[in-house]
């Protein structure tokens, strides 16, 4: 470890690439800073090493010594801001931030926010390639894809953001042009005491925005203390004035907004009650920045999802297998079931299991009970999920996810859904969900 003076100094704490973001930001504006991980060996320490072997680098711990001497600390969402050392340090007078706290005080262009439990990543996916039909030249990032401060330049007309709890809880005032909350379930219970806690975390997203776009069919999704903002609705259920939502005429359903049919459901790129929510979520966050409404129907019939998310992968003997590998919690697999199990001639086969994440997976018992034939459970917490559904429907063991597949493959019926939906994160086997949802649909593809 370099040598550290012991006057005041800026340190960033986790070396991801958040971290490595506001590295090179803080070096392009010639500021010097400390770098720490409390790995010893961070998975890209080689290139760290490299590019920044001129700043100090602390590895292996948390080092109070250090952190209490910082009158500014960058803290990379993957550290909790209730580590002892981080409040410690506040305590000794140190500020936390995170990097979209600095991105917001930067940006000169609009900024669309987009947070909730689940769906976040295709809203924003899908804003941004309205914003694209639209002609505007957008940059999409945040907790997908690119860091937020890699995404600064002069040339951005739009920024479109998808934000995680932990990077608003380092967040003071987003000011966003226009914001969103999708939906709430128990998450990251591993992290938050309460899903309360978790809940307030999501609902600094509204700090300084100018327009709020409301989840009709989410109780939660409104602001809980509202000032002069602008207010958005959209959901399934019941049609108003300007609000964008869903009617039935002769027969066919429509998007709609207040009472004027936009788009056939049935012309979407995709599929499921979920994905409809998603669609009117984006109309709603494109028409709050004055997106061109032709142009983002055009971006919704041609959108086709993201991989991972209701996935289809194929059909075998008149059963259709899908990935839904990044349902990482039970509202994730909540929709995923209802959305397939609704739709399909047959039941619901669930593969589900990994790590619970302190969460209480036990609402996944009402949709699987109306949808449900069986579930296959693995992973560490398997017992979790098993006991969620135990005298719901037939629930059994398995070790890996090759025989899950196999097993589920035994027991279909024609008509059925084999879904994949952890309803848990997956690195108590996996690197990620996406390794997770590859080796799924290898499997599927195998049989």
């Amino acid at each position: 470890m370099n040598t550290i003076a012991t006057d005041k100094r800026t340190v960033i704490v986790g070396l991801g690439q958040t971290g490595l973001s506001c590295a090179r930001f803080l070096r392009d504006q010639q500021r010097t800073f400390i770098l720490m991980d409390d790995r010893q060996a961070p998975p890209n320490i080689a290139d760290i090493s490299q590019e920044f072997g001129d700043y100090p680098i602390v590895l292996g711990q948390l080092d109070s010594s250090v952190l209490n001497t910082a009158s500014e600390i960058f803290l990379s969402p993957g550290v909790a801001l209730s580590r002892p050392e981080i409040q410690e340090a506040i305590a000794s007078g140190a500020k936390v931030r995170g990097d979209i706290d600095l991105f917001s005080e930067l940006a000169n262009a609009p900024v669309i926010a987009i947070t909730g439990s689940n769906g976040k990543s295709s809203v924003t996916t899908l804003v941004g390639e309205m914003a694209r039909k639209n002609g505007t030249r957008v940059a999409i990032g945040g907790n997908i894809g690119v860091p937020a401060l890699s995404l600064l330049s002069d040339e951005v007309e739009l920024y479109v953001l998808e934000l995680s709890s932990f990077q608003l809880e380092t967040t003071e005032k987003l000011n966003a042009t226009a914001v969103t909350l999708l939906n709430i379930s128990e998450d990251h219970m591993d992290r938050y005491p309460s899903k309360m806690a978790y809940l307030q975390a999501k609902q600094r997203i509204f700090f300084g925005a100018n327009t709020v776009v409301i989840n009709d069919d989410e109780a939660l999704s409104q602001p809980m203390m509202r000032s002069d903002m602008r207010l958005i609705h959209y959901g399934l259920n019941g049609q108003d004035l300007n609000k964008f939502s869903v009617s039935d005429g002769q027969g066919e359903a429509y998007l709609t907004k207040g009472f004027d049919q936009l788009l056939s459901v049935a012309e979407l790129g995709v599929k499921g009650r979920h994905n409809v929510s998603n669609t009117l979520a984006a109309l709603a966050l494109g028409s709050a920045v004055g997106l061109r409404m032709n142009a983002m129907l055009d971006a919704a019939k041609e959108f086709k999802g993201l991989a991972h998310r209701c996935e289809s992968v194929r059909t075998v003997n008149d059963v259709d297998y899908v990935n839904d590998s990044k349902g990482t919690n039970a509202g994730a697999s909540i929709v995923a079931i209802s959305s397939f199990g609704c739709q399909a001639r047959g039941k619901v086969l669930l593969i589900a299991g990994g790590e619970a994440k302190g969460a209480d997976l036990s609402p996944l018992s009402q949709p699987m009970a109306k949808y449900g034939r069986a579930a296959i459970v693995f992973g560490r917490d398997a017992n979790v999920v098993a006991d969620a559904l135990a005298g719901v429907v037939d629930v059994k063991r398995v070790n890996t996810l090759q025989e899950a597949v196999s097993v589920a493959h035994a027991d279909a019926q024609e008509g059925d859904v084999v879904l994949f939906s952890p309803a848990c994160a997956s690195f108590d086997m996996f690197e990620n969900f996406e390794q997770r949802g590859r080796l799924f649909c290898d499997e599927v593809r195998a049989l």
